[in-house]
C-alpha cells in the first residue's frame, strides 16, 4: 500500500482547500505565513483580500456564505419545530445542529482568518479537530435518519436520541483526538505524516471514505423508505437533487478548484462554491425529509408494519 495515493493528502491540499490541510504544516514547522491558512503544498496559494500590513483575509466568500449557512439552518431547525407529528423530528434537528457546528468551524478553518501568532494558530488546528469530527458525526447521524423512518425504534424517544447522540459523540472523540495528534504530536504515532505526501491512515478513512459511506447508506435506506414502504415517487426528486447539489459542491472543491484559483491570481478558489452548494444541499435534504414527513403518508405502527 505504500506505493499507492491511499491516505495521502498532499495532492487534495495542494489543489483544494479542506480543513484537514490545517494539521500538516503547523505553526512549528513554518513561521512565515501570508495569512491564517498555513502552507507549503506547492499549489496555486490563496491570498483573497489584502488587510494592509502584509495581512490577508483568505476566504471571505466561504465566511460569509458560512454565515448564512448558520442562520438559514438555525431557521429549518425552528421550522422542524413545528413539524409536531413528524417522524423523526429531533434526530433532524441534531443533523441539522452537527451541520451548524461543521459552519462555525469553518469559518476558522478554511475562512483564511489572519493569524500570525503561535496561540492564534493553535486555535486552528483546536478549530480543525472539531471541525473533522463534526463532518463524520454529522454524517453517521444523518445515516441513522435514514433508519429512524423505519421506526425501528420509537422516534423522538430519550433510547433513540441517545444512541444516536453516544453512537455521533465516539465518532467525534476518535477523530477529533487524531486530529489533534497529528497536528500536536501528543504521542508521535502521526509524525511521519507532517512530510512527504502526508500521509494518514486514520484520517484518511474517518475524514474521507467513513463520511462518503455514510452519505449512500443514507441515500439507499431512503430510497427503500420511498418507494417500497411509502409507494411515492415525489419525494426522490429532492433526494436526488440534494445528491446532485452535494456533488457539484466536491466537484467544486476536488477537481475545479486549483483552475478558479489560477484564474483569479489567487484571490478566490471553489471552496465557497463548496460551501455553498453543501448548503443548498442540505436545504434541499430538509426539503425531502419535510415532504415524506407530511401527515398523509402512510404512518407506521408498533411491529414495524404500516398502515395507509
Amino acid at each position: 500500500m505504500g506505493s499507492t495515493q491511499f491516505g495521502n493528502f498532499h495532492n487534495f491540499c495542494r489543489d483544494s482547500t479542506l480543513p484537514v490541510c490545517n494539521l500538516f504544516n503547523p505553526w512549528r514547522q513554518r513561521q512565515a505565513q501570508e495569512f491564517g491558512r498555513l502552507q507549503g503544498y506547492g499549489g496555486c496559494e490563496l491570498s483573497g483580500i489584502g488587510l494592509g500590513g502584509g495581512r490577508h483575509l483568505g476566504n471571505i466568500g466561504s465566511i460569509l456564505i458560512a454565515f448564512l449557512a448558520i442562520l438559514v439552518t438555525i431557521f429549518l431547525i425552528l421550522r422542524s419545530d413545528r413539524k409536531q407529528a413528524a417522524v423523526g423530528r429531533r434526530e433532524f434537528q441534531l443533523f441539522l445542529v452537527g451541520y451548524v457546528i461543521i459552519e462555525i468551524c469553518e469559518i476558522f478553518t478554511v475562512g483564511g482568518l489572519p493569524m500570525g501568532s503561535p496561540l492564534q494558530q493553535r486555535v486552528v488546528l483546536g478549530f480543525t479537530a472539531v471541525h473533522l469530527g463534526a463532518i463524520v458525526a454529522t454524517l453517521w447521524v444523518l445515516m441513522l435518519n435514514g433508519i429512524v423512518g423505519f421506526q425501528l425504534l420509537d422516534d423522538g424517544t430519550p433510547l433513540s436520541l441517545g444512541l444516536i447522540l453516544l453512537s455521533a459523540a465516539a465518532l467525534f472523540i476518535g477523530t477529533g483526538y487524531i486530529a489533534l495528534d497529528t497536528a500536536f504530536s501528543y504521542s508521535g504515532h502521526f509524525d511521519p505524516s507532517m512530510t512527504g505526501a502526508n500521509r494518514n491512515i486514520g484520517l484518511y478513512v474517518l475524514y474521507q471514505l467513513a463520511p462518503l459511506v455514510f452519505l449512500v447508506a443514507f441515500f439507499v435506506l431512503e430510497t427503500v423508505l420511498v418507494l417500497r414502504v411509502l409507494g411515492e415517487k415525489k419525494p426522490m426528486l429532492y433526494l436526488f437533487g440534494a445528491a446532485l447539489l452535494f456533488a457539484i459542491g466536491q466537484i467544486f472543491q476536488y477537481v475545479i478548484s486549483t483552475h478558479i484559483c489560477s484564474g483569479t491570481n489567487g484571490k478566490i478558489n471553489g471552496a465557497l462554491f463548496e460551501t455553498f452548494f453543501t448548503l443548498l444541499a442540505v436545504i434541499m435534504t430538509w426539503v425531502f425529509w419535510s415532504s415524506i414527513t407530511e401527515d398523509d403518508w402512510p404512518m407506521p405502527v408498533s411491529g414495524g408494519t404500516y398502515t395507509s
